[in-house]
């Protein structure tokens, strides 16, 4: 983990002067490009709609200029601290993986010692039993001597057979004492086993951090206009490193309380586990809630759309209504994306702006109010692109979320409305299966109508 620690390190350290003069050039170009996009545009719109004056389409083009600072001021700082936080929770899982290891390298280490003592007794035990067995094989053959001898020595030969019997008992001790051993040895070899086991188990968690630190270098391309604040990281993580390895030195000399260590590390999974179910409930709610506001933005959705449905077949009487307080229409914004239309349609006359006189199966049309701008805008770039990866990317990075989890949406309400998925995700680019190719082309036509009445009423 410290080669992975000093590779990125050394990675930020190649070439600085370069990296620093790319952070500034390229925001500063794709700004200023930006800005003189926006303002052309705005310049142009403002000579097509004011009729040729050039001072009010001059300020509407500057008014625009700034509004487009601020909004990419705010979505680049937006951004940052999004990664920022991102890559302070990986630092501090490092952390806590190199702690867990410098820990099971030190119980292994004791283990393997504790081993060495135990084989030493266990040959010392066998070196005592064959003493004793030398001493029963001189005394037997004493004992055959002293049986030619018995009439006179009755006596001695029955010291010599309590001594015997003393022997034996010792030998019985022994062999008692050996079998101690040897269970002993076995539950020392099942508890290598298990060491054994751990250690599998935190070269698989070092792959997984490999596997970790892989996507993390494919992230770093984006992440390096934050070169100062990655190197102070790196510089707080070389003295944690240090900390660390002095803590590891110190952990040596506390191989006699390995008992203690262990319970203090059964509490803390007891601890960590209770966490993650805490977590995990924690998570469970926060999707309960998530549905539920899913759930109310589609009935609102629903709601609207069904009044976009009847509006043709109301009488002329009702066009001349009063509208409800602008405050009112600017909440309904943020709930739908297609409410400044449901504002501009009443005083639209052209009969091309109702959306629902091109023939489609109803379910489509609820599966069109149902998906959120940046989902229409994703399913737009698979059907008009060969390529749609990159534009779904920008669509992702403006949205603050991934490109994966837009498709994955996108197939849910396919699947909750029509009941069968219309992306296919197994390639390298996503596609729509074909027997759903031409409906989803005509939904993103009404949606790309709905943009032009939107623009045209502004």
């Amino acid at each position: 983990m410290s080669d992975i620690v000093e590779s990125t390190k050394l990675g930020f350290a190649h070439n600085p002067q370069h990296s620093a003069k790319h952070m500034q050039s390229a925001p500063f170009s794709n700004r200023f490009i930006l800005g003189v996009v926006t303002f052309v545009v705005s310049l142009i719109l403002g000579l097509i709609f004011q009729g040729g004056n050039f001072a009010s389409a001059f300020a509407i083009g500057i008014i625009s200029l700034m509004a487009t600072y601020v909004a990419a001021f705010v979505v680049d700082k937006r951004h940052r601290d999004y990664e920022l936080l991102i890559l302070d929770s990986l630092y501090r899982r490092i952390r806590e993986l190199e702690g867990l290891k410098s820990s099971l390298f030190g119980e292994i280490n004791q283990f393997e010692i504790h081993r060495s003592s135990l084989h030493n007794e266990v040959n010392k035990l066998q070196l005592q039993i064959t003493d004793r067995l030398s001493q029963r094989d001189s005394l037997n053959r004493e004992l055959n001597g002293y049986a030619l001898q018995r009439k006179q020595l009755e006596t001695s030969l029955q010291q010599l057979q309590t001594e015997l019997a003393t022997v034996e008992k010792n030998h019985a001790e022994l062999t008692h004492a050996c079998s101690a051993i040897a269970a002993e040895k076995r539950r020392q070899e099942l508890n290598l086993n298990v060491s054994r086991a751990e250690i599998i188990q935190v070269q698989t968690q070092l792959e997984e951090l490999t596997q970790q630190k892989e996507e993390i270098e494919s992230h770093l391309t984006l992440l390096e206009r934050l070169k100062p604040q990655l190197e102070e990281k790196l510089h707080e993580l070389r003295v944690n490193i240090q900390t660390l390895e002095a803590d590891t030195a110190s952990l040596t000399t506390e191989i006699e309380n390995q008992k203690r260590d262990r319970q203090k590390q059964q509490t803390q999974l007891k601890n960590l586990d209770q966490q993650l179910r805490d977590k995990q409930t924690q998570l469970q709610h926060l999707v309960e809630q998530i549905s539920l506001l899913q759930d109310e933005r589609n009935l609102l959705q629903t709601q609207v759309w069904e009044l976009l449905n009847q509006h043709p077949e109301q009488s002329p009487e009702t066009e001349n209504r009063e509208y409800p307080p602008s405050d009112s229409r600017e909440d309904d914004i943020d709930v739908f994306p297609f409410s400044d239309f449901v504002d501009t349609i009443d005083s639209s006359t052209q009969p091309n702006q109702d959306i629902t006189s091109v023939n489609l199966p109803s379910e489509w049309y609820e599966f069109l109010r149902s998906l959120p701008t940046p989902e229409l805008q994703v399913l737009k770039a698979i059907i008009e692109q060969e390529n749609p990866n990159p534009a779904i990317k920008k669509i992702a990075e403006a949205n603050i979320t991934m490109p994966s989890l837009l498709i994955d949406s996108i197939n849910e309400h396919a699947d909750q409305i029509l009941g069968e998925l219309i992306l296919e995700t197994t390639a390298d680019l996503p596609v729509i299966i074909p027997e759903h190719l031409e409906n989803a082309r005509q939904i993103i036509h009404n949606y790309e109508e709905i943009l032009l009445g939107r623009t045209s009423s502004t």
